[in-house]
Order: structure tokens, then C-alpha cells, then sequence
């Protein structure tokens, strides 16, 4: 019965860990993180507004070509401001998938990140197994995709960085 106990505590724990989201796609879809399992993912939540992000994007977007993994841009505009995400992702460049609907309760849910942009690295199990908090950088981006896609033998990036903006 110890066993049986153990291995549902372990199970629960588990599946604790795994990343939730629930938003849409521009056109008005609804979409679900739990939909990419299986899938290498990096989210990258930034807004209209933040400058930061505006500088972030365009690296996100090289990174993204021939990448191992899934880019998803989650713009965490407000409705004041959500009708301006499909122009801004337009003149980002942004290639891969843009949702909106997330908050910064979803952000800060999934990786304890404060704010805009952040970047959380997703594995297949749908694990956060890094966040940078602030204006990735490139060494940084690269070293996790790297990690991310590859055998995961080396060392590990650090789990949480934070810059502040």
C-alpha cells in the first residue's frame, strides 16, 4: 500500500510541474500549451508596448529557422491594445505563431517571471525547464535551445535568469 501511495504522490507531483496556457490564436482560435506535448517549445511573451521586446524579436526569429523546436509568441496585451498584435508581429517579423489572451498571471504562473519579455523553454514532457526574465540575450537564447534540442549531457543552463529591464 506504502508503494501504491508513493508512486501516486510521485504521479501527482509530476503532473504538477507541467505547463498550462490556454489562449488563442489571432484569428480567434483557441489554443492550449498541452497541445505541443511531445514538442520542444520556446514561448516568448512580450507586448505592443514593451521596447525591450522590440529589440528581442527579430533575434527570436533568426534563432527560430531551422530550430529543433516550436516558437510561439504570446503577446500579453490587454484588450485596449490586442487589436494592435497582428500589425505589430508584422513589423517584428515574427514567423511563428502569435496567441493572445494570456496575463501576466499565466506568465507568472508558469515561471514565477514579473515581466515583459520573457523567455521559458519548454521540453517535450511540457516541463519549464528554463526562463530568462527580461531582454534574453543572445548567448543565453542559444546556450538553452542548445541544451533544449540537444542530448542534454552537458551542463545545464541556469534555471531562472532575471534581467531587469
Amino acid at each position: 500500500m506504502k508503494f501504491v501511495a508513493c508512486l501516486l504522490v510521485a504521479a501527482v507531483a509530476y503532473s504538477a510541474s507541467r505547463a498550462e496556457l490556454t489562449a488563442q490564436t489571432t484569428d480567434g482560435q483557441k489554443v492550449h500549451l498541452k497541445d505541443l506535448r511531445g514538442k520542444l517549445v520556446v514561448l516568448n511573451f512580450w507586448a505592443t508596448w514593451c521596447g525591450p521586446c522590440r529589440e528581442e524579436l527579430p533575434m527570436l526569429v533568426r534563432a527560430s529557422k531551422g530550430a529543433d523546436a516550436t516558437f510561439i509568441a504570446v503577446a500579453l496585451d490587454d484588450a485596449k491594445t490586442r487589436a494592435k498584435v497582428p500589425e505589430a508581429a508584422r513589423q517584428f517579423g515574427i514567423t511563428f505563431p502569435v496567441w493572445v489572451g494570456a496575463t501576466g498571471d499565466d506568465l507568472y504562473k508558469l515561471s514565477k517571471a514579473e515581466m515583459v519579455p520573457a523567455t521559458l523553454f519548454v521540453d517535450r514532457d511540457g516541463t519549464v525547464v528554463a526562463t530568462v526574465s527580461g531582454q534574453i540575450r543572445e548567448a543565453e537564447l542559444q546556450d538553452r535551445l542548445a541544451w533544449l534540442t540537444g542530448d542534454r549531457k552537458g551542463t545545464r543552463p541556469q534555471e531562472y535568469v532575471s534581467h531587469p529591464n
